[in-house]
């Protein structure tokens, strides 16, 4: 394994056990060359893999998100890394809450814990660098302004291209946010950042994190599925800039500009080809790893946004459940 360790004091919280980073998420589609044509357009580098395809930000290596080829859209799970000298405590820690371990999937190679969590959905436990963020991600670059007598904007024509910067988090459907919030604070260490009842709920890492690495919401008792995926465009200006690009590639459903109360990013998001979405996502708020968020539950009003369009009909709708 790749001897990767935490530093006391400064991206560790020392004594306490639990994943660092949400590393990265898989999920079947029906055709991975439509699947290919809509995340490259969004904005990431698609390359194609032995499993299917692998989707990256511009000058990392690190990989995202795997993509399969089945016979309906459907998320089949998530890695969480750990720092290497949690994984043997996080072992026991696991099979001590009664959760079985069991061999990787066939044809992929690890050496990582996996099992299934209270949703049915796989996942993988490994040692990996940490991708979530030691510090608030920078916000702004493209939101400056500009003295009198100086044009401010661009022309349609010469706008830049822009491209996310990270993945930042998952929203999923579950049949049960209390249940979920349970497994996933009792058998991954993560702590509760704000819910609105049993309706939505949010999580981050202990370790330092966004205010969510990932986050629940109700499917109305039917099956698991992947709401949204999200990703850091570091401005309100390259959140519109990466919806233009998008709208000008033919992709027009989506819901924004807006910003969240809970979380407190702006956002923009994009259905994609299956009915999920994607979210272009700026100015979220950060956890240190050493505060204790105060976790709240907030009005339902509160649940969604503070400010931004009306949601389309079908935002909240698990297409997954449809299959």
């Amino acid at each position: 394994m790749t001897a990767i360790r935490g530093t006391i004091g400064v991206n560790k919280r020392p004594g306490e056990l639990g994943a660092h980073s949400l590393d990265m998420f898989r999920m079947a589609v029906p055709d991975l060359a439509v699947a290919q044509r809509f995340y490259t357009e969004f904005g990431l580098e698609v390359r194609e893999e032995a499993e299917g395809l692998g989707l990256y930000t511009t000058g990392n290596t690190h990989r995202w998100m795997g993509l399969s080829e089945g016979p309906a859209k459907q998320l089949t799970g998530f890695t969480f890394a750990v720092f290497e000298e949690d994984f043997e405590p996080m072992k026991r820690h696991i099979e001590a809450q009664g959760v079985t371990l069991i061999d990787p999937p066939r044809g992929i190679a690890s050496d990582g814990l996996w099992f299934r969590d209270n949703n049915g959905l796989l996942i993988e436990v490994k040692i990996a660098g940490k991708t979530s963020l030691d510090g608030k991600a920078a916000f702004g670059d493209r939101d400056f302004s500009v003295p009198a007598n100086t044009a401010g904007s661009w022309s349609r024509s010469s706008k830049p291209q822009v491209r996310p910067l990270r993945f930042a988090h998952l929203l999923l459907f579950t049949p049960s946010v209390p249940d979920s919030i349970a497994f996933y604070s009792r058998v991954l260490g993560l702590r509760l950042s704000d819910r609105t009842g049993d309706i939505i709920a949010f999580m981050h890492g202990i370790h330092g994190c966004d205010h969510h690495m990932i986050a629940f919401v109700t499917s109305g008792g039917k099956p698991a599925g992947l709401h949204h995926c999200s990703w850091d465009m570091g401005s309100v200006n390259g959140i519109g800039l990466a919806a233009q690009q998008m709208a000008d590639a033919g992709y027009t459903k989506g819901w924004g500009l807006g910003r969240h109360v809970l979380g407190s990013n702006y956002f923009h998001y994009m259905q994609d080809p299956w009915g999920s979405w994607s979210e272009y996502s700026a100015d979220i708020d950060y956890i240190a790893l050493d505060h204790d968020w105060p976790a709240k539950d907030h009005p339902e009003e509160d649940g969604i946004y503070v400010w931004g369009p009306d949601l389309p009909g079908d935002f909240l709708h698990n297409y997954e459940a449809d299959r």
